[in-house]
This record gives C-alpha cells, sequence and structure tokens, in this order.
C-alpha cells in the first residue's frame, strides 16, 4: 500500500465537486522523462467547468532539442473525467498507478523558442499526429495538503505529488513506435485557481531511479519541498540556487542549487536543460511567462538524473 504524507488520501485521484468558484480548477499533470533515449514531457489537464472549458498541454522534448507541442482549450460542462482535446486520464489504481494518453496532433518545432510568438509560432511550424500511451506507477509516497475553504489560496488549495516510475509508448506519424521507459512526478491540484495569482518561482523536479527523486521550490516568498528516498521523504530546509539564463533572455540554461535538508544532510544538484520551450498564460491584460526545461541533473557530482525545471515568471515581481 502507498505511504501517504498530509491529510490527502488515495480516493483523491479521482475528479472533485465543483465548487462555488467560477475560477475552480481540478488539474493533473503528468511529466516523463527516459534517460536512455534523451525524451520526455508532460501531460497536463486542467478542467474549468464553471468558466465552460478544459485546458489540455502537452509537449513531447526529443533529444535533437525539438518539440512537440499543443495547448488546446477544448469545451467541457461537468468535471466527471480529464477526457478531452484527444487526452485522456485514467485511474488505474487510485495512489498507485495511473494511465495517460494523448492521440492528436502536435506542433512540431526545431526550434522550441518560436513559442515566443504563439500565433507566429502555430502559423510558421508543422502539425504531426502523435500517440502517447503512459503508465505512471508510484515509487514514492503521495504528499500534500487539503486546504480550507475561504483559506485565500487561489492557486492551489489542495495539492499533492508523488514520484513515480513510468513505461508506455511515443508513435510519431510516419516514423517507428517508440518504446518510452523512466520517471517522472505527477500532481493534482484542485480549488481556484488563477495563474496570476502566483509569486514568481522556480519548481525544480528531478528523479535519480525508483529510490531517489526531489521536488523544490524556490520563490520570494522563501524555499522548499522534499526528497523522496525509498519510502521516506525528507523536506529541504533552505535552497540556494543559481541559474544561469541565455544570452538576453529569461530562458535559464544551468542551475544549481545547494541544499540543506532538515536532517542535516546536503546536496548540491547541477542542472543542464537539454530541452526548453517557452509558455504564457494570459488573463484579460495579466500575462504569466512560464519556461520549461527538460533537463539533466548531476547530484553531488555523481549520480545522473532527469526530471523538469519550471521557471514561472509574473512581470515586475523579481525573484
Amino acid at each position: 500500500m502507498v505511504k501517504i504524507v498530509g491529510n490527502i488520501k488515495p480516493e483523491d485521484d479521482y475528479t472533485h465537486p465543483l465548487g462555488p468558484e467560477e475560477n475552480f480548477n481540478d488539474s493533473v499533470y503528468f511529466n516523463f522523462f527516459d534517460r536512455e533515449k534523451e525524451r520526455g514531457g508532460f501531460i497536463r489537464m486542467g478542467n474549468r467547468a464553471n468558466e465552460g472549458y478544459a485546458e489540455m498541454t502537452v509537449i513531447v522534448y526529443n533529444a535533437d532539442g525539438s518539440v512537440f507541442f499543443n495547448y488546446k482549450k477544448p469545451d467541457i460542462d461537468n468535471n466527471d473525467a480529464w477526457d478531452a482535446g484527444g487526452a485522456r486520464i485514467d485511474v488505474v489504481r487510485a495512489g498507485e498507478e495511473i494511465r495517460t494518453s494523448y492521440d492528436g496532433s502536435a506542433l512540431y518545432m526545431v526550434d522550441p523558442r518560436d513559442m515566443k510568438e504563439p500565433g507566429k509560432a502555430f502559423k510558421s511550424n508543422p502539425f504531426r499526429n502523435i500517440r502517447l500511451d503512459l503508465t505512471h506507477t508510484g515509487v514514492g509516497p503521495m504528499y500534500g495538503h487539503v486546504g480550507e475553504e475561504g483559506d485565500g489560496n487561489d492557486f492551489a488549495r489542495a495539492h499533492y505529488e508523488q514520484h513515480m516510475k513510468v513505461a508506455g509508448t511515443l508513435a510519431v506519424e510516419g516514423e517507428e513506435e517508440l518504446s518510452i521507459s523512466g520517471h517522472g512526478l505527477r500532481d493534482h491540484s484542485w480549488g481556484p485557481r488563477y495563474w496570476q495569482s502566483a509569486r514568481s518561482y522556480r519548481w525544480i523536479t528531478g528523479n535519480f531511479g525508483d529510490d531517489l527523486g526531489l521536488a523544490m521550490r524556490v520563490s520570494a516568498d522563501g524555499s522548499g519541498g522534499v526528497f523522496h528516498k525509498g519510502d521516506e521523504l525528507v523536506r529541504i530546509k533552505d535552497v540556494k540556487l543559481d541559474t544561469e539564463y541565455e544570452e538576453g533572455t529569461s530562458f535559464h540554461k544551468r542551475l544549481t542549487a545547494d541544499v540543506t535538508l532538515e536532517n542535516g544532510d546536503s546536496h548540491r544538484i547541477e542542472g543542464l536543460v537539454k530541452g526548453f520551450m517557452p509558455l504564457r498564460n494570459r488573463r484579460s491584460e495579466q500575462i504569466t511567462y512560464i519556461g520549461e526545461g527538460m533537463t539533466e541533473y548531476t547530484l553531488d557530482g555523481e549520480r545522473i538524473g532527469y526530471g523538469l525545471s519550471e521557471y514561472l515568471n509574473q512581470p515586475g515581481d523579481d525573484i
């Protein structure tokens, strides 16, 4: 049976009753990375049934730096399932095994930085059909919290994460089907959400095998997170993060994090971004910029892992 840290339960893997908030969001996110093939990506689905649509994002990073990408806002009128826009999420065993799939078109970009101008990117790059079918199996505890209604949290009132082992297939139009075998992290959030309500942050996740993973967050409000070591979680007490950016941009390309754990241990994580995708979220006149990097990590100069480094920036909000 899966170990649980916090006031969540395996049944929270399913969708939740709609809240009264117009911006009620029930979202699931699964990243995956095959270290041997240097490929990875993520699927995210956020149901916003009170607003009449879902948010669906799929990214597949290729070893040569190119990406497959799509973002859709399919119409929905309920929160009964995550099944829209060609993506589907199925709970096989609550708390332990989830299946994710996407079957549809994706924008193929040799240079993902084209997405700096989404309108131009969608017009100037070709679409190809892809089919992604993955099974995510828990290798660490579920950890997170469920907050109280009216607590003022408009980003992640209820939220949990879990490190996963991932296996499945990726089929690209005109190419031989490719097997995927690796690791990743999943999260699930529900409650009111505006992307613009979050402070700028750096969210860094990675896996080094079944027995070891990390998830940490650095923001102007402080830092925290966990190391997953076997069946145990060790909380992060402090993170000193240094980032190198592509010249003249906010696109991160390298990072070094010196991490102190609550048990007194310390680690150095060095990250090299192998694939990068600039995204943004617009609501009215507010724009949130989100840099998504498939990242190779070196832990304490020895152990190699893969994961995602997400840098979210709100204009005028320094970190």
